[in-house]
């Protein structure tokens, strides 16, 4: 009986709650659902093509897609930095992270990569662009609202705590106004 009272709660909740969320119905509000269908885009503004699936599949795996694309780099910078994830535990085949490799570089090239102004840029921007730790993102934006506007590449290797050779790597598309 509480069994049928709770798949009728679930039900009057949300008709996608159901399959996303089979425990404590009763606890989830009507409005979780429609953040779960709109979370669910993300994934379809990858573009169509052979390797998507294993994209989503990986790339998800530890943190939002979103992330992993924002960077835009070469075939060897997506290389490079697969090899990075796969050290850091990411779970995958050689034929999924051939196809990964071949989805990324087609479709987000580096060719495409806008310069980043390190003044006005927010923590997750500096984060991908220079492919930076969270943490470190977050010392150069409380360096940067502490002391004001970075003037040059020497100002920003300055921020304590932060990788200078991180920076130089990516110093050509970075601008500072």
């Amino acid at each position: 009986m509480e069994h049928s009272t709770l798949s009728a709660t679930r039900s009057n909740i949300d008709p996608v709650a159901p399959a996303l969320v089979p425990a404590a119905p009763a606890l989830i509000p009507a409005r979780w659902g429609v953040v779960l269908l709109l979370a669910l885009p993300a994934f379809a503004q990858l573009p169509d093509g052979a390797g998507k699936a294993a994209v989503e599949k990986l790339c998800s795996q530890c943190h939002e897609i979103e992330r992993s694309i924002s960077l835009r780099q070469d075939r060897a910078g997506w290389q490079a930095t697969m090899d990075k994830m796969a050290t850091l535990g990411m779970k995958a085949g050689e034929k999924d992270m051939q196809a990964v490799l071949d989805y990324l570089s087609a479709n987000y090239p580096a060719s495409d990569v806008p310069r980043l102004n390190v003044n006005t840029a927010r923590a997750i921007e500096l984060e991908s662009a220079l492919s930076l730790p969270r943490s470190q993102s977050a010392l150069i934006i409380q360096y940067r609202t502490k002391n004001g506007p970075f003037q040059s590449i020497g100002d920003l290797k300055k921020v304590p705590g932060v990788d200078a050779a991180k920076i130089e790597a990516h110093k050509d598309r970075l601008v500072f106004k």
